[in-house]
């Protein structure tokens, strides 16, 4: 049996009492709290210098309204603190922030220390299951390579298991502590990947936000046009440059931006089918985009019968992002 290591856990803001307010910063343990260091990230992944810019603060930085710059700053940041070989996508697929993600692994790891004496448990003995792994696998490369943890990644997509499958082979740290499985049926999530026998510490996952394609759009095309108007007042530009839908660069496919009655609804099919699998896994957690779900979910969890409910606000600056968790 593998021995537990612990580390100490740091106090979890839970529900709204405990939550921090709108200038709530990372997770104290996020390595991502203090900005990018760019000249380190340089020397592990040199592909990344090409992609630096001098912002308007005289500081180095990459446009972020590059896709190329972009993945090039997660495969730098994934080199250089996850101890990886090597990070790739295929293009247009989901390259997501890197410091959210994070905050997201450390949200569980307080969530677990609270059932274990106020200690955080690492090590491979502890199992999650990361439902919707894509392509980018980046929650379970966070974990796995933060606290030890092993996982089981889901994903329905073809392309994305196989770019999953060609981390875990091209990265010797990551392939004892990733198992990568396909979900058969887009209309399961746990469904085909618990097997009989497995127990899981924890599920997460990162819903698809939208209802339709055309809402999932217009909500990338609006925060492109957020990041132009940013780029045009840090750089000092007179204008900023039109932008189109040709030229998005958060890049994801249908799979992971939308699907039939977008969040709520897919939250609500999870809760629903937790039912189900409640004494093979200890928590359930999902992201929620929307505060404004926040009751419906909160309402369906206790329905099904779950014994608690948490939700879990994590903070970038002045955004607010959340995860809620159930169990029975």
């Amino acid at each position: 049996m593998t021995r537990i290591k612990t580390l100490k856990a740091k106090k979890l803001a839970v529900n709204n009492k405990d939550a921090p307010n709108t200038s709530a910063t990372m997770h104290p343990r996020n390595v991502h709290r203090n900005g990018y260091p760019m000249s380190a990230l340089c020397q592990s992944y040199p592909t990344l210098e090409a992609h630096v810019v001098k912002a308007k603060s005289g500081q180095q930085s990459i446009d972020f309204s590059k896709a190329a710059s972009v993945k090039a700053l997660n495969a730098a940041l994934l080199i250089h603190y996850y101890g990886l070989n090597m990070w790739d996508i295929p293009d247009g697929y989901l390259c997501p922030p890197v410091p959210g993600r994070a905050d997201y692994i450390h949200g569980l790891a307080e969530l677990l220390a609270k059932e274990n004496k106020g200690v955080v448990p690492t090590g491979n003995s502890i199992k999650g299951l990361d439902v919707g792994l894509g392509a980018n696998a980046i929650y379970s490369i966070i974990g796995s390579q933060t606290y030890g943890w092993r996982f089981v990644g889901s994903d329905i997509d073809d392309v994305a298991l196989k770019s999953a499958t060609a981390l875990v082979n091209n990265n010797p740290k990551l392939k004892p502590l990733l198992a990568v499985r396909k979900q058969h049926d887009k209309a399961q999530i746990f469904t085909g990947i618990i097997q009989p026998d497995e127990h899981f510490a924890f599920s997460l996952c990162n819903p698809p936000f939208h209802k339709s394609a055309q809402e999932a759009a217009t909500g990338s095309l609006r925060k492109v046009k957020g990041l132009g108007r940013h780029k045009q007042k840090h750089n000092n530009t007179s204008k900023a440059q039109p932008i189109t839908a040709n030229k998005l660069n958060f890049a994801g496919q249908s799979n992971e931006l939308w699907c039939e009655g977008g969040e709520l609804a897919f939250i609500q099919r999870m809760i629903k089918e937790s039912v189900e699998y409640q004494s093979q896994v200890e928590w359930f957690t999902c992201l929620v985009s929307k505060s404004a779900h926040l009751k419906a979910i909160e309402t369906s969890v206790r329905y099904f019968g779950a014994k608690q409910f948490m939700k879990i606000e994590m903070g970038q600056g002045q955004k607010i992002s959340r995860f809620v968790a159930w169990k029975f």
